[in-house]
């Protein structure tokens, strides 16, 4: 959510950054925000005029009262009538008070709701396009590699291993879901572990956060369009369940007001994510990789305002560190304006390379919000001077299995259908060198 001030101050810059995002649909919401904000603060002005005018009203009283004790015949009967002039004034002005302190919360909360709906200020760096088609390659790390051998689908592999049970899933729980077996399982697991160490090694905290969050929490965070496709509501209570940690995590600032010595804040959290994934997709994403539920490890920034752009490099950078230690190529795709939720300033994807579809697909999502949801949240910071400022947020994919597995079974497949282990994963696989076939029954 921006500054009303952007819009009282700089419309047409908001209007540009509309048609920047090409939600043109959108542009009548800045005359609509601006026009309740003139009512709201039109409101509050004369109702701070009447408040200060029945403060002078009721003083005024006061000296009028001692008189009429002391007055007589003509004299009393005038200032009786002055003091009942005041009085009804002042009864008037209460009534009128009542009304714009009821019209200042319908404004309030109307203006508050076309706000959430105005898409956030863009940085000056990002690339202008329609949709993801038009998002940028920056720059590619590790060599694209192609085997001599034929590499299967990604379940095709895992059920080489016994690792894999998606029909019995269905009769459980139905489309997108899945059952992980032994060797795969612990793969899964052993990703989890070593991203946790990698960022706790970085320097970041790890913490585990509630799985679910209140309602004003998850329109703090998110979008209305990413809300309705993503989130499962808990029925009969004011409770989603997560799609992503960092919702919850950055939830936990909420109201708060943060001491400016103790940033940034750098948090690694891991949970189990749960998302509706509305919409159709295509063959690719059959199996694992696109389902209703996942782990995920997360990277979750609270910093000055300043340091948000320093961070948002170093996060992403984490992740390609992160990936090319499992020997898994990847590339940094910047997202153009179109691709950005409403609520970013800034947003690459880091894509890892799949030797079997010969391109790149998405494991990782690094973005800077700015300060949206600090603004939703009320997230502030206390300088050592004792001024009071907004925070800015951001956060990175550390690693998602099992999507992330896809990649990381097709790019360690061997031709005799073996899976190398790459040594940093080794400690959290028991020592293996590779993954066996699991023999036929």
């Amino acid at each position: 959510m921006i500054d009303i001030k952007l819009i009282r101050e700089n419309p047409e810059l908001v209007r540009e950054n509309i048609k920047k995002k090409f939600q043109d649909h959108k542009l009548p919401l800045v005359d609509e925000a601006a026009e309740l904000d003139r009512l709201n603060r039109a409101s509050i002005n004369e109702a701070n005029d009447l408040r200060a005018r029945k403060n002078a009203l009721s003083k005024a009283n006061g000296p009028l009262f001692g008189k009429l004790k002391r007055a007589e015949g003509a004299e009393k009967e005038a200032i009786q009538a002055e003091i009942d002039k005041n009085m009804a004034e002042v009864k008037a002005d209460e009534e009128r008070l009542a009304e714009l302190e009821k019209l200042e919360g319908e404004y309030a909360e109307k203006l508050r709701h076309v706000m959430l709906k105005i898409p956030n200020i863009i940085d000056a760096s990002v690339p202008i396009g329609k949709d993801d088609s038009e998002n940028v390659e920056v720059q590619r790390f590790g060599e694209a590699k192609t085997p001599g051998f034929e590499i299967p689908y990604h379940t095709e592999i895992m059920e080489s291993f016994n690792g894999i049970d998606l029909d019995g899933a269905r009769r459980v729980a139905g489309n997108g879901f899945y059952y992980l077996i032994g060797d795969i399982a612990r793969l899964h697991e052993a990703v989890l572990a070593y991203a946790r160490d990698f960022m706790i090694s970085k320097g970041f905290i790890y913490m585990i956060p509630p799985f679910m969050m209140h309602g004003a929490i998850v329109e703090g965070v998110m979008s209305q369009t990413e809300m309705d496709a993503m989130m499962y509501k808990i029925e009969g209570e004011d409770l989603y369940l997560i799609g992503t940690s960092e919702h919850s995590m950055i939830g936990r600032y909420i109201d708060q007001i943060i001491p400016e010595k103790s940033l940034p804040h750098t948090l690694t959290s891991y949970s189990p994510c749960f998302r509706k994934e509305k919409g159709a997709h295509g063959l690719e994403e059959r199996g694992v990789y696109r389902i209703h539920q996942f782990e995920k490890q997360e990277m979750i920034v609270v910093c000055k305002p300043e340091e948000s752009m320093d961070w948002y490099e170093k996060l992403w950078r984490y992740s390609v560190e992160l990936f090319r230690s499992l020997d898994i190529p990847v590339r940094q795709l910047e997202c153009c304006s179109g691709d950005l939720a409403d609520l970013k300033v800034k947003s690459c994807d880091i894509e890892a390379w799949s030797p079997r579809q010969q391109k790149y697909f998405e494991v990782c999502s690094c973005s800077n919000l700015g300060d949206a949801q600090a603004r939703r949240l009320k997230i502030r910071i206390k300088g050592e001077d004792g001024n009071i400022y907004l925070a800015h947020t951001l956060n990175n994919t550390c690693v998602a299995p099992p999507r992330m597995l896809i990649a990381f079974l097709e790019n360690n497949l061997e031709a005799d259908g073996t899976v190398r282990i790459p040594e940093v994963l080794r400690p959290y696989m028991g020592g293996a060198e590779k993954l066996e076939k699991a023999k036929k029954v």
